[in-house]
């Protein structure tokens, strides 16, 4: 049979009744109440063994309350129950010393399972202050598999531990390292990223760990690589799956022996970083084809999270929309609205580019459309725009593109359409390697079906169509010339 007194506080009935009756048959002894006075004088008199409190009060939010009941009984468990489902109240729930947070609607079972836990754990200390900044929204969105990221967050933020973020691209694994570093114990200290795609192999070496003056050609002056940038704080390794297999085996023997030399250097440095890596890459397939070491990948992933794709959280769409909205409206853009017709035709898009994707259709929508109220006519535009979709949408069933097998088949992406055009120009020159001038017979075969795809979803603005393309005004003109574009404006 369970022991321990748990006080239980909300100021909803049914919810204060259905937690306690789950308590009760499991062995615990059960006071609730409606507000947060009678909660206060009973921790004061030092009744209960663990504190169950919903955030918002009648008389008092439990955040004013909490670091009271922590001050006063340090060891007291607290668990807090919010509908305010987002990443700060998780965040906040934890900087102020709860022993967990829990988002409403949540699973009895769960419930239960986690005070048996709270108390059966070692008797810990008091946990840190608040971050400043906390009303700041790095993530935004309310739906299952976010509130179980917003958890595993609030409980990584006061720890060292490394961290492998896996998701898709444009998932938003840099603004969840950003987030553990911002709100974590090593937040005074710098945020360093580096991205092991965007560097030439030969240079990420000396990239993390620096070099000495004179240790390679080129190399005219000692450079303090990243793990020497970020002492002290956070150093993000986005792209970990691309890491040449040289550095990978220097990056181990830092995280085992917390240590490394400078290329060209002799004298091991000490270092103090705690690292957060992250891909969109399976590093399994990559262990088993030898191009990614296994005691790496263990040493990399104490702590995974996973980060869902937008397309299972569909739900968080609104949210996102009306956050990306306000932030292009700080910019100096106008504030957009979108109907809920709108938002059913962004529910139906599959998003291949995740948040990145609808942030920049956001944008678009902000910037080239008058109307204060987003239609679903306007999101159809700029989602039917073929030649600005991203790739590896697939056709709906029955539709043209669908294979013999009746399975829909994929849409080639640039990436395909590239390789197979080149495999083309490969077979007209019989030879194995590019022919000649293979740049500029590329740049032309896709410059002017970009551009008229551009001009068209701007309705001839070349003002507009410039900023799309991060083009010069007067570039773009020469470039319809050069290219002999024809300017036909669509009807409003």
């Amino acid at each position: 049979m369970a022991a321990g007194n748990i006080l239980i506080a909300d100021d909803d009935t049914a919810i204060r009744t259905v937690i306690g009756q789950a308590l009760s048959r499991a062995g615990y002894e059960v006071r609730t109440t409606g507000n947060a006075a009678t909660l206060w004088r009973w921790v004061q008199s030092g009744e209960g063994d663990l504190v169950i409190t919903d955030v918002v009060m009648p008389d008092e939010n439990a955040f004013e309350l909490l670091p009271k009941m922590k001050k006063l009984r340090p060891n007291l468990p607290i668990i807090v129950m919010s509908a305010q489902n987002t990443f700060m109240t998780a965040i906040r729930a934890s900087e102020r010393g709860a022993y967990d947070y829990l988002p409403k609607p949540f699973d009895l079972r769960e419930l239960v399972s986690i005070v048996s836990r709270a108390l059966n754990q070692p008797k810990g200390a008091a946990r840190a202050e608040p971050a400043a900044d906390i009303e700041k929204m790095p993530l935004v969105g309310r739906s299952p598999a976010m509130q179980e990221l917003y958890r595993a967050l609030a409980r990584l933020m006061q720890t060292d531990l490394t961290v492998m973020i896996t998701g898709e691209s444009g998932t938003g694994k840099e603004l969840v390292a950003r987030a553990l570093h911002d709100y974590g114990k090593r937040q005074k200290g710098p945020f360093v990223a580096i991205n092991m795609a965007a560097i030439p192999r030969d240079l990420i070496e000396s990239e993390l760990f620096g070099h000495e003056k004179g240790a390679f050609t080129g190399a005219a002056q000692r450079y303090a690589g990243r793990f020497e940038q970020a002492e002290g704080g956070t150093l993000f390794l986005d792209e970990i799956g691309d890491m040449p297999m040289e550095a990978q085996t220097r990056l181990l023997r830092v995280l085992q022996q917390g240590e490394y030399t400078t290329v060209g250097g002799r004298s091991p440095i000490k270092t103090n970083v705690r690292i957060i890596a992250a891909t969109n890459k399976d590093l399994g397939v990559l262990i088993r084809q030898g191009l990614f070491r296994e005691d790496l990948f263990f040493r990399l992933n104490v702590v995974p999270l996973r980060l869902p794709p937008l397309r299972e959280r569909l739900e968080d769409i609104a949210d996102l929309t009306n956050h990306f909205f306000a932030l292009a409206a700080a910019e100096g853009l106008p504030l957009k609205r979108i109907d809920a017709g709108a938002l059913d035709g962004l529910k139906r898009h599959r998003w291949p580019g995740n948040i990145r994707e609808l942030e920049n259709l956001t944008r678009r929508l902000a910037a080239l459309y008058p109307q204060e109220i987003i239609t679903a006519q306007l999101v159809d535009i700029e989602l039917s725009n073929e030649a600005l979709r991203p790739a590896q949408e697939l056709e709906p069933e029955g539709s043209q593109g669908d294979s013999p097998s009746g399975k829909p088949k994929k849409r080639p992406t640039l990436a395909s359409s590239l390789e197979h055009h080149l495999s083309e120009l490969f077979l007209e020159s019989g030879r194995d390697f590019p022919p000649p001038g293979l740049y500029h017979r590329i740049l032309r075969e896709i410059e002017q079906p970009l551009i008229s795809a551009v001009l068209a979803a701007t309705r001839g603005n070349q003002i507009k169509a410039a900023e799309v393309l991060g083009l010069n005004r007067n570039t773009l003109r020469k470039k319809l010339r050069d290219l002999d574009i024809k300017l036909v404006r669509a009807p409003r």
